[in-house]
């Protein structure tokens, strides 16, 4: 078994392109197991897993099976019980300047206007503003944001709002970027339009990308690979490649190779009912 393996996963090989790139993530038997008064509780089993640098990956699962939670562990938000995450073969101990994070709200202080919303993170870091800038302005083009920079957050539509965060998150040039549920409060329509924009971005900045989704079709759209999380305490379940060409239009949607791939991975949550079809 490699270190893209977990025990008892169905786990199918990595396409050769990926294979044949250095592993930019290791999750090597990561645990979480929170101590409360009614004693432990764990969260997460053993989880094991290698992601490919520039490789997009998304976790799907019920909700409550530590999806959210293995994400933070990657993102050295929250301690790890045992086993371990590293990075570049860093072992991850604390938040890193190499890793941005979107989560499903945007989070925009709202007394800043969009350009300064995204300079954030450079300003927190203490790094030279003047070299960050023009970088802010070429991302908020690529994400359609040019023009908008002075706006204020509630003048942008949610799903504006999800692409300055984006941008926030990709401004200090980090080479991981971790989602959790970014359009999970967007409507069916924001949200596919914001799937073809995360597609571009991902696409025109070669990031390594760690996406949490509770749907299946947005999973199958947007990944290289799709792992699937095992009720509480979340394990994984199986692993599933993704073959369909790139770039991906939502056309892919209506073909057989996209609803055979949904419905494999939906069989593993008919009996649940609790992740999005």
């Amino acid at each position: 078994m490699n270190a893209g393996q977990a025990a008892g996963a169905d786990v199918l090989p990595l396409r050769p392109h990926a294979a044949a790139q250095e592993t930019h993530i290791r999750i090597a038997g990561a645990t979480k197991v929170y101590q409360t008064a009614d004693g432990p509780v764990e969260s997460l089993k053993p989880i094991t897993l290698d992601i490919a640098r520039g490789e997009f990956v998304v976790v799907v699962g019920p909700s409550g099976c530590g999806k959210s939670t293995l994400l933070k562990m990657a993102a050295g938000l929250l301690s790890i019980t045992e086993g371990s995450i590293s990075i570049s073969g860093r072992e991850v101990t604390e938040p890193a300047d190499d890793v941005g994070i979107v989560f499903q709200s945007p989070v925009l202080l709202p007394w800043r206007n969009i350009f300064r919303n995204i300079m954030l993170p450079v300003e927190m870091r203490g790094l030279d503003t003047s070299k960050y800038e023009p970088r802010a302005r070429q991302l908020m083009q690529t994400a359609g944001l040019d023009g908008f920079d002075r706006k204020l957050p509630w003048q942008l539509s949610g799903g504006m709002q999800q692409r300055a965060a984006i941008c926030r998150a990709l401004v200090h040039d980090p080479s991981i970027l971790l989602m959790d549920e970014p359009f999970g409060a967007l409507d069916a329509m924001t949200r596919e339009r914001m799937n073809l924009e995360l597609q571009r971005i991902w696409y025109s900045t070669g990031k390594t990308v760690l996406l949490i989704t509770h749907s299946i079709p947005e999973a199958v759209f947007l990944a290289d690979r799709v792992v699937v999380m095992s009720e509480r305490p979340g394990q994984i379940a199986a692993i599933y490649n993704v073959d369909l060409p790139r770039p991906r239009p939502l056309t892919v949607m209506g073909t057989p190779e996209f609803a055979a791939m949904t419905q494999t991975i939906r069989a593993h949550f008919f009996a649940q009912g609790n992740v999005d079809a």
